[in-house]
């Protein structure tokens, strides 16, 4: 039987477990990353090849909000559905607010009680502090922020942009995918980007490229038949995604490696450098598409393991990946200071990991929880509704 919902769902109503753990695992990479000297941000994507955790997230954002918002759009009209969206941009933008503030707190919190001015201005709020009235006016129009919080925005952005996507989604999903590769192509040959404040700056994450990792996993939320074709034995484009993945792999070894480095031909060095992840270089997302490729082709839907106990932490994360993110981006700054301030050591390091993953973890089970326990409703109260 086919899969419903292209694959989001299988027979019998059952999620597509791959979305939430991929994106779970994205966001632990992304929470282990974001702690600088830690030795466990080795083992993370980054190292090993030239995309990472953000092509992972922005991918899969870009699917299910296909997904949930293309149903409202086939079920209650485009009105519905643009509605839906921009409430989500707006919740997105609050959270955003929020954590911006909380982030601020904590990190000029940190700086008196240890004494550590460097951390304002290394964690890009040394502005705010200056001008807070002008820091904040920009704030609010997304052009400043600390560091770490650069994929909200990003992701408000292109939230705000399916209000016009989806129709063109609906109707004609190849064409909605060649138009984004077209502003892609265009933004990076015309250095399009958006300003920052307060040194003039761009966006870490350019919107005008980075669209096309969302187009793109929107577009093969329409477009079922295809990953369906992409899921069949093909043993030369296996072979070739794999070749894609070795060779990015040693291209990331010879940024430490010398003697790696000095095989790598003038010529070829001068032709790929630099990979610019500000404005999502094309060997990026060659690396991802064949990761997708490969994910696609030896995890299909309903694999058993993806209900084993060992990853129910990480699904759990997956499904909650708003306040997780949040969380994480808290938690992140907290064991840079514990690095710093307490101790460095590889136990440390470790062990910051790991409490900070179990906090993510204990966030996630909460939010199920009262999630779930918010749908079911007391007799009591069902009477009264029905009375």
């Amino acid at each position: 039987m086919r899969q419903a919902d292209g694959g989001e769902r299988q027979t019998g109503g059952e999620r597509d477990l791959r979305l939430d753990a991929f994106r779970g695992l994205a966001l632990w990479f992304i929470f282990v990353n974001h702690i600088p000297a830690n030795l466990v941000s080795w083992l993370t994507p980054r190292n090993f090849g030239l995309s990472d955790s953000t092509e992972i997230f922005v991918f899969i954002s870009g699917y299910t909000a296909a997904m949930v918002y293309g149903r409202t759009l086939e079920r209650s009209g485009y009105p519905v559905a643009a509605a839906q969206v921009l409430h989500r941009c707006w919740t997105l933008y609050a959270t955003y607010l929020v954590l911006f503030f909380g982030f601020a707190a904590q990190i000029a919190y940190t700086a008196r009680v240890f004494g550590s001015p460097l951390f304002v201005e290394e964690m890009g709020l040394a502005a705010y502090f200056h001008d807070p009235v002008a820091a904040l006016t920009e704030a609010l129009a997304l052009r400043f922020r600390p560091a770490n919080l650069d994929i909200l925005p990003l992701y408000i952005v292109l939230m705000a942009s399916l209000t016009l996507l989806l129709p063109l989604l609906r109707r004609f999903p190849g064409a909605a995918l060649a138009g984004s590769v077209a502003l892609y192509v265009a933004a990076r040959a015309a250095d399009w980007n958006l300003p920052t404040y307060p040194d003039g700056g761009v966006w870490y994450f350019n919107p005008f490229a980075w669209q096309l990792m969302f187009v793109f996993g929107a577009a093969m939320r329409r477009l079922p038949e295809v990953a369906e074709t992409l899921a069949r034995p093909r043993p030369l484009a296996t072979f070739a995604a794999a070749a894609v993945l070795l060779a990015s792999l040693a291209l990331t070894l010879s940024w430490r490696i010398p003697a790696l480095d000095a095989a790598l031909p003038l010529a070829v060095a001068e032709a790929i450098y630099p990979i610019s992840k500000t404005d999502l270089d094309p060997l990026r997302i060659v690396h991802f598409l064949a990761l997708a490729y490969l994910a696609l082709r030896f995890v299909p839907v309903g694999a058993p393991w993806l209900r084993h106990r060992l990853l129910a932490p990480v699904v759990a994360c997956g499904r909650q990946s708003l306040p997780v993110f949040c969380l994480g981006v808290l938690l992140s700054f907290a064991g840079q200071t514990v690095l710093v301030h307490v101790s460095g050591s590889i136990p440390a390091q470790i062990a910051v990991t790991v409490v900070g993953i179990g906090a993510m973890t204990g966030l996630a089970a909460f939010v199920t929880w009262y999630r779930a326990a918010g749908k079911v409703r007391p007799p009591e109260v069902a009477a009264a509704r029905n009375a």
